[in-house]
């Protein structure tokens, strides 16, 4: 499993591009929490009870932390580190629907049905990571019943996320799909250059960008390559650095 393949697809961020919302890249963190991550958006006095009998896992880069089909016995709190979610074809073929950051959770879908993994979750880089079992989660449901609130909450932004994502693969077109994926790997591994240039701090290849917008490699080639030879983005030591932000969102704006 290649392990730099990831794409963002959940809703984070202060600034409006298109149709979602992106903080700036050159001030990505490691601590944000997405409003709609739910274990993330408790109030304090009860997510400090439940992740009091959390048990910790490591994991190495590229290491499974659960794949497709596994038991759904619990979710995942990422307290360090960086994990991508994968779907894979019948072919084999993979599509990368999100990236998971510090503070934000995996697997907590198997907490309220409890069903089967539907897709597979590896680490980009060393992780680690608090569980919480499916058992202690209801018994903590049971003693505090308001949680469930945010239950529905996580329920209505993941049919917001499906509609999201539905509509950049129908609409998006291949420039701004591209552009989309490299604005959201600038805003969790982008380090500020200074003049609007931000440095994409992990080594990408083409066929991962492929994976992550959902096209054919050879559209990520010829619209990379137009890009680089007009200085949209640049390449050196197989790190991308995104010279012209304004240009990229300006794809994704016409499109959206």
């Amino acid at each position: 499993m290649n392990v730099s393949l990831f794409a963002a697809l959940r809703r984070r961020g202060t600034r409006l591009y298109g149709t979602r919302r992106l903080k700036p890249p050159a001030m990505a963190t490691s601590t944000h929490k997405p409003p709609h991550a739910i274990l993330p958006s408790l109030p304090e006095h009860l997510s400090g009870r439940l992740f009091a009998v959390a048990t910790q896992h490591h994991l190495k880069a590229g290491e499974p932390l659960f794949v497709a089909g596994d038991s759904g016995d619990g979710c995942y709190r990422l307290e360090r580190g960086l994990l991508k979610v994968v779907i894979t074809s019948a072919r084999g073929d993979e599509r990368i629907v999100a990236i998971i950051g510090p503070g934000e959770i995996a697997g907590e879908l198997a907490i309220i049905d409890g069903r089967p993994r539907s897709a597979s979750v590896f680490a980009v880089r060393d992780c680690e990571l608090s569980f919480i079992s499916r058992k202690d989660f209801e018994e903590y449901t049971r003693q505090n019943p308001e949680i469930c609130s945010y239950l529905v909450n996580v329920l209505a932004a993941r049919l917001r996320e499906t509609d999201e994502a539905l509509a950049a693969t129908s609409f998006l077109t291949v420039k701004a799909r591209l552009a989309r994926a490299l604005l959201e790997l600038a805003e969790f591994l982008g380090e500020d250059r200074g003049s609007g240039r931000i440095l994409i701090h992990h080594k990408i290849k083409r066929s991962d960008l492929a994976a992550m917008a959902g096209v054919a490699p050879e559209n990520v080639s010829r619209v990379m390559n137009d890009w680089l030879q007009h200085r949209v983005v640049t390449r050196s030591s197989g790190y991308y650095c995104l010279e012209d932000i304004a240009t990229l969102k300006g794809q994704v704006k016409a499109s959206g």
